[in-house]
């Protein structure tokens, strides 16, 4: 198996509410994240796939490839933008770095497979918030 990553970067801006919980449960919870004028940050995203590399290419997937899936399908709809407002796909979350991997993950899953190489998988989506926070999704590991 080998896994393969291709990391790249956005910016954006989001708020952590829960519009079921009052706002002092909000800012109880979120803290700084709750600020009504919304906050930002400059994530790092890493998209990993595992399989066996292409016997005629040599590839697990052609990371040029990979690159236009991520900007379609992620970069685009979020970069500069609110996440809570501006991204149809991110509508129903509360913007956490752990729903947000999981979110990308599903945009992420049916495209990059089509492209990869005969049985490979998309393994995981890796998401920094800051340089010390990140969240990943991968549900190919087990507890």
């Amino acid at each position: 198996m080998v896994f393969v990553t291709r990391q790249t970067h956005f910016n954006a801006a989001h708020r952590l509410v829960n519009s079921n919980k009052s706002d002092q449960w909000n800012q109880e919870t979120y803290g700084k994240c709750n600020y009504a004028n919304w906050h930002g940050h400059n994530y790092v995203l890493e998209v990993t796939l595992a399989g066996i590399p292409d016997p005629d290419s040599g590839y697990v997937i052609d990371l040029g490839r990979l690159k236009k899936i991520i900007e379609q399908y992620i970069l685009e709809p979020c970069d500069h933008r609110n996440l809570n407002m501006d991204v149809p796909f991110l509508s129903d979350i509360i913007p956490t770095s752990e729903n947000l991997v999981h979110a990308f993950y599903d945009q992420l899953k049916k495209p990059v497979e089509a492209e990869a190489s005969q049985g490979s998988v998309l393994y995981s989506v890796k998401l920094f918030e800051t340089e010390r926070n990140s969240a990943e999704y991968c549900p190919y590991r087990t507890l």
